[in-house]
């Protein structure tokens, strides 16, 4: 047996450092702590997250615009401060410990918030549903809040990848497996979504919020416990060094080069004839004919050494230049990503507060809360992920002949497409209740007499989007980074969401006050029976249909990663 049949061949190392054994280490043996790791987070952060606006409504009085810009400011911060833990993981800690350390910083958090809404003294003292929160308690509870969103970001940009890290893509039995790993990761966090969803939300609405937050944070401790019990079993990558200096080298390099003109021979670019990469933990990459400008950077010059050695702000190599076209090359998919994003984020807010006005028995003792419709969101994807892998893939592939079925272009162009339908049928389902509320005067009604359960379909449809464009964005953005730039595009492709929280914050800000003029109501009144939600789902629809359109191009346009195989 040789030895690239004992060990991996993708550059990951044991727990001890030592060259990855193939059968001691990885594989599906090791996701399953990974995979049980997400579904506690997921059930902590989704736990917390999904009836949050109502909280702020309920215990920090605050109307429906603030409410919801909040939560998605908050919402957008967790997506953003994965830059942060992206660049330590790929840098200089690896994902292994960056994952444990902020996981530390998120249990702290997750207890600050529960002793927020459960501590007296710390929680807003009330008379029934007439709430006082001071200063103080507000600034405990969004310290703690955003304590979460930090925790979060080392976690969110690495777990994915660390999970895809245990199947050697250079073993076709195991690339074929990383793929269905996407789909079941996906699936795992659905899990911790459902029940945080369902019964969190209902704990939290009829038991008391002490319970609601302070559960959550028992899941995120067992979280770290899961995570650390396969530490033996994992295949770690190697941290390569600072991947924006590497980056900035290019750029650099390039601009000194303004005059230097790029051979026709592409092998006489700058590449060191060493077989292993000089980047740790990264394998070379093939030249791209795309942005040929910054292959200026690979042309060897006189002026490139100091006293004989390479001047690396001078000098790069092949592969470095490609890591950064690699970069480039994501950055209009990436862009595409972010008004899906604004329509995913309508769940934990606009699609709340619209269920907030409906019908919410279910029998003669019983509501649900709104928020737990977000339920059918994560039932939907629990049917689809495994239905897409086992159903779907196959089917598709005896016609496209491709081996994952669709590109992971086409399937995320394919959740697009679902994500207009979704914000299509909420803008229908609000015309409707509208007519409701103005046939039978209803405005100042509380409740109308509609099942809050007419909102199943557009959860159903966002749900299914995910499973197409979120999961193929997992897959797209991992196989496509450079090695060592795993965890930063990861990062980069969860700032979409952020993005989309945050241009869902600008879109609800910018309406409010275009259409409060003169003194009207406008759109997103504190009482919507008096107001038209549905000109922003109709807004959100049309925005989804021209980044589709966009997309199409963007698509068109991407060329796949080259990635040499790592010789032995």
């Amino acid at each position: 047996m040789g030895a690239d049949d004992i060990y991996t061949n993708d550059g990951t190392v044991d727990f001890h450092k030592n060259p990855a054994n193939k059968n001691n280490t990885g594989n599906w043996k090791a996701c399953r702590f990974i995979l049980g790791n997400e579904c506690c987070e997921r059930l902590a952060y989704y736990g917390m997250g999904t009836n949050l606006v109502n909280y702020l409504q309920m215990r920090l009085n605050q109307g429906n615009v603030t409410a919801s810009n909040n939560v998605t400011n908050w919402s957008g911060t967790c997506y953003i401060t994965p830059l942060i833990g992206a660049f330590l993981a790929d840098a200089y800690l690896g994902r292994y410990w960056t994952i444990a350390g902020f996981a530390i910083i998120y249990v702290f958090g997750m207890t600050l918030l529960t002793l927020s809404a459960s501590v007296t003294g710390l929680k807003p003292s009330c008379n029934g549903d007439d709430c006082h929160p001071t200063v103080g308690q507000s600034a405990v509870f969004f310290v703690a809040l955003y304590m979460i969103a930090l925790g979060t970001g080392g976690i969110k940009p690495c777990v994915s990848s660390f999970g895809a890290d245990q199947f050697d893509e250079t073993d076709d039995i195991e690339r074929k497996k990383k793929s269905s790993f996407f789909n079941w990761f996906y699936f795992s966090i659905n899990i911790g979504a459902l029940i945080a969803s369902s019964v969190l939300v209902w704990i939290q609405m009829n038991v008391g919020w002490g319970w609601g937050f302070g559960i959550p944070a028992v899941a995120m401790a067992i979280a770290v416990v899961f995570f650390f019990s396969g530490s033996r079993m994992y295949r770690l990558q190697i941290p390569g060094g600072s991947p924006l200096t590497r980056i900035f080298q290019v750029i650099v390099s390039s601009f000194k080069k303004l005059n230097v003109k790029v051979p026709t021979d592409k092998s006489l670019l700058y590449e060191p004839t060493d077989k292993e990469c000089n980047i740790q933990g990264s394998r070379k990459l093939e030249h791209t004919d795309k942005f040929k400008f910054f292959d200026k950077a690979a042309v060897e010059t006189q002026n490139d050494y100091i006293k004989g050695s390479l001047n690396p702000w001078r000098l790069c190599t092949v592969t470095q230049v490609e890591e950064l076209k690699s970069i480039i090359r994501l950055l209009p998919v990436w862009a595409s990503g972010i008004v899906f994003a604004t329509v995913y984020s309508q769940m934990n807010t606009m699609f709340v507060l619209q269920g907030n006005t409906m019908d919410q028995r279910m029998g003669p003792h019983f509501t649900i809360p709104s928020a737990s419709l977000s339920l059918f969101d994560t039932l939907s994807v629990i049917f689809w992920a495994p239905v897409y892998d086992k159903i779907i893939v196959p089917f598709a592939r005896k016609f496209t002949g491709k081996e994952r079925g669709f590109t992971q272009l086409q399937r995320m162009g394919i959740g697009l497409v679902i994500s207009i339908f979704a914000m299509a049928t909420a803008g229908i389902l609000e015309v409707v209740r509208l007519n409701i509320v103005r046939k039978n005067n209803y405005y100042d009604l509380k409740y109308i007499p509609m099942s809050i359960f007419w909102q199943v379909p557009q959860y159903f449809l966002v749900g299914c989007a995910e499973v197409f464009t979120f999961i193929g964005q997992l897959e797209f953005f991992y196989d496509q980074a450079p090695d060592a730039m795993r965890s930063l595009c990861s990062a980069l492709s969860l700032t979409t969401v952020a993005l989309g929280n945050y241009l869902s914050t600008l879109l609800v800000t910018i309406v409010s006050k275009v259409t409060t003029r003169n003194g009207k109501l406008g759109w997103i009144p504190d009482n919507l029976n008096r107001g038209h939600l549905d000109y922003f789902y109709w807004l959100l629809a049309i925005l989804s249909l021209v980044n589709f359109v966009v997309y199409l191009w963007i698509a068109k346009w991407y060329t796949y990663k080259k990635a040499a195989r790592r010789p032995y």
